[in-house]
């Protein structure tokens, strides 16, 4: 894209806050030109790089506003989930690299304590910041050298039961913190919910409040304890006759709001009220608008929630086109096939109707389609009980976030055998998005599971059969895997046809070293038997399919035709591959001096970068699975550089 459809952004005010100390000798004039130079430039950088835009241009006056009050870092600010944080990271010293967000080696897309000090609490999941604030809140109380800890979560991601929890035990310990309440109906989907309906009364109901009527309701409950009973007994008097968070005080929070999130007039003089005057916990309900400032954004379905790099001028997005569908949409696809030959078959998403496909599911059968909203621990257990009604659940959670439902799937899944179907989508190394969200350990933590079905798609037109195949299971649970992006373009079936349980398949054949392969890795595997076939080394190469129950056949069958088996497959240690050694090393394969290698993501967190740098440097494409060949059999190679 050009410098002249993204020109450079003239910021003067900006160009004079390098940290928020900086922010402490500007007027509140001078603040609203700030923020809407900092909307100018989070636009600006993202237009370059791609990334979270929507959420980000929603909170600019807000973060305006709480590092011009708080003192950071001393004071904690806690960024839910982290989507939003790209203004915070413009003014916490890392303008100078905003445009490397995303890229390999460049600023993480969230928050990330290793890369700066401004960065409290890593977040790339939501619902966690009001535990962690009051952690940082109780570490204060315990003498820890911090001050005072704001949560900034959004009205999605109160929907999940963990913010509940903390605000129940915050408001039982009644410590001084604060948690706004980014209200936006908006998180990547539309909320869902008795919440959001409680939160949209509490600003339909009447205007939001003038800032003095505001900043006198706070101020009552800070009043002398000498005047509290009587403004107590005011207050349950006028409780049923105005608008009020009686939800979050009955918790134990002094409810604020709601407030304008756009107008630093109300922002600014409602927090130095109560940075002054607060003693116990507060909430402050602002209303904000996602993608505000940049039409563009603001009339998208979502919000401008996620982007490519995009034109400024028009809002244009440029991204390369692909003739492969992808995985999700050929997931969603198949679904419906399926679903229009049984009408059991019902769908769940915690949130991610259009990151898992199940928006298009909707679109053919709304009344057999569930969004839970951001509650993974609900959706596998309402799927529990599903499947334990007669239905044919489909399960639709990425890798990443499947595991804050692992209990479910344990306790109200496996143990009772249901057959509940999960498509795990994101599975592997997801690029752009980083650890937080790569899908590394879910084939370990399904296939430890007694009874549990593991699959992972080597392609998409693995993925439709594994539909079939899980739309056919009714003994018990089962599991499929497939990665975010583009499939490899193979000629599709017109229809799933189920496989047999547990069966692998043979690719080529070859000699000396077979490779089994689980999962999309097979792509590269393929590559790599091309360049060890021209020296003459040409491996076997199988796609195993199921992780549980092992082909032990297929497994058989290579050890006695080889000298040596490679394992190779995207996720980490404790997987498929340790299930296949585990195997071998029962079957006494080993005590014959029997060659084996698996292939896995190496013992650490890989930082963002594109989904091929992070497999090259988790030495897992190409030519790392030749040199692995040769390595084995004993054959000289020269190193990469």
């Amino acid at each position: 894209m050009s410098d002249s459809a993204n020109p450079v952004t003239v910021t003067p005010t900006l160009d004079r806050v390098r940290l928020p100390a900086d922010m402490k000798g500007l007027s509140d004039a001078e603040l609203k030109k700030l923020a809407d130079e900092l909307r100018a430039e989070t636009i600006s950088a993202v237009s370059q790089t791609g990334g979270h835009l929507g959420a980000g241009l929603g909170v600019v006056e807000l973060t305006v506003a709480l590092h011009a009050v708080f003192d950071a870092p001393r004071d904690k600010i806690i960024w839910d989930v982290g989507h939003q944080c790209y203004p915070h990271k413009i003014l916490t010293g890392r303008r100078d690299r905003i445009r490397t967000l995303r890229m390999k080696d460049g600023l993480s897309g969230f928050t990330k304590r290793s890369e700066s000090p401004y960065d409290a609490f890593g977040a790339g999941h939501s619902s966690t910041s009001i535990s962690a604030a009051l952690g940082f809140t109780m570490g204060r109380e315990l003498g820890a050298e911090t001050g005072d800890a704001i949560a900034v979560i959004g009205d999605g991601a109160m929907s999940g039961g963990m913010a509940f929890e903390a605000m129940n035990h915050a408001g039982h310990l009644g410590k001084r913190m604060f948690v706004v309440l980014n209200d936006n109906e908006m998180s990547i989907a539309p909320p869902v919910g008795a919440l959001s309906s409680y939160l949209t009364r509490l600003y339909a109901e009447g205007p939001v409040q003038d800032l003095k009527e505001v900043a006198k309701g706070a101020a009552r409950a800070f009043l002398p304890e000498a005047f509290q009973e009587g403004a107590r007994r005011a207050k349950e008097m006028l409780k049923g006759m105005a608008i009020g968070g009686t939800l979050f005080e009955e918790l134990g929070f002094t409810y604020v709001g709601p407030v304008d999130g756009h107008d630093l007039d109300q922002l600014l003089p409602l927090l130095r009220m109560l940075k002054t005057r607060a003693k116990g916990p507060v909430l402050i309900h602002t209303l904000t608008k996602k993608g505000k400032g940049y039409a563009h954004a603001e009339s998208r379905p979502d919000g401008g929630h996620a982007t490519a790099k995009f034109d400024v001028a028009t809002g244009a997005q440029v991204k390369a086109v692909s003739n492969a569908p992808s995985y999700t949409k050929v997931f969603a696809e198949s679904l419906i096939k399926e679903a229009a030959k049984d009408e059991k078959i019902v769908a769940i998403t915690a949130a991610m109707p259009d990151g898992t496909g199940l928006k298009l599911f909707a679109e053919h059968y709304p009344r057999r389609c569930f969004d839970v909203g951001i509650a993974e621990q609900h959706a596998v257990t309402f799927s529990a009980g599903l499947a334990a009604s007669g239905m044919k659940p489909f399960c639709a959670i990425y890798s990443t976030f499947l595991q804050r439902g692992y209990d479910q799937i344990v306790h109200d899944v496996a143990i009772q055998r249901l057959p509940v179907r999960f498509a795990i989508d994101r599975a592997g190394l997801v690029g752009a998005d980083g650890a937080t969200h790569a899908g590394s350990f879910d084939v370990g933590f399904m296939a430890s599971l007694p009874g549990m079905v593991v699959m992972a798609a080597a392609d998409e037109a693995e993925l439709v059969h594994m539909v079939a195949t899980a739309a056919a299971h009714d003994s018990g649970p089962i599991a499929f895997r497939y990665p975010r992006g583009e499939g490899m373009g193979v000629d599709m079936p017109e229809t799933g046809v189920p496989l047999e349980i547990g069966k692998g398949r043979m690719i080529a054949e070859g000699g000396r070293v077979a490779i089994l392969s689980y999962g999309t890795r097979l792509a590269e595997v393929l590559k790599a038997r091309e360049a060890l076939q021209a020296r003459g080394l040409a491996p076997t190469i199988a796609d195993a399919r199921f992780a549980k129950p092992l082909d032990t056949d297929l497994i058989d069958q290579l050890v006695a035709n080889h000298e040596a088996l490679i394992c190779i497959e995207e996720g980490a240690i404790g997987g498929f591959g340790s299930h296949v050694s585990k195997y071998l090393s029962d079957q006494g394969v080993f005590d014959r001096g029997f060659k084996f290698r698996s292939m896995v993501l190496p013992d650490t967190f890989i930082d963002h970068a594109s989904a091929d740098d992070m497999y090259r440097s988790a030495g897992m494409d190409a030519p790392q699975i030749e040199a692995k060949v040769l390595e084995l059999l004993g054959v000289a190679v020269a190193k990469r550089a």
